[in-house]
């Protein structure tokens, strides 16, 4: 199973970026897809997870910014983020696992490589 994310780079406060995660080597329609965060210094964080049906957990610090989508036809899931600021600046990756929607690191089987998100003020 792999994973790879991109989209990242640097953007001021208040723009928009698109994240993408490849995934390849399972059966992504059937997978729970999730996006975590690491900042520097800190603990990785849960951002945000989409499950095969479409059901889908937000953080409360990305509630109305960000949106997760997924195209099972295309391996893919996506993560658009809107209105951004500064506390939004990590390192993103996308990760996937079997079962059930959860907001767990340690509960993800598989992670991508991570893209730096940077933003500027």
């Amino acid at each position: 199973v792999q994973l790879q994310a991109f989209g990242g780079g640097l953007v001021q406060t208040g723009g928009s970026l698109r994240l993408s995660c490849a995934a390849s080597g399972h059966t992504f329609s059937s997978s729970v897809m999730g996006w975590f965060r690491q900042a520097p210094g800190k603990e990785r964080e849960f951002v945000t997870a989409i499950n095969y049906g479409g059901s889908i957990y937000y953080a409360d610090s990305v509630l109305g910014r960000f949106t997760i989508s997924r195209d099972n036809a295309k391996n893919t899931v996506y993560l658009q983020m809107d209105s951004l600021k500064s506390k939004d600046t990590a390192v993103y990756y996308c990760a996937a696992r079997r079962g059930g929607l959860t907001r767990e690191p340690n509960e993800y089987a598989y992670w991508g490589q991570g893209t730096l998100v940077t933003v500027s003020s």
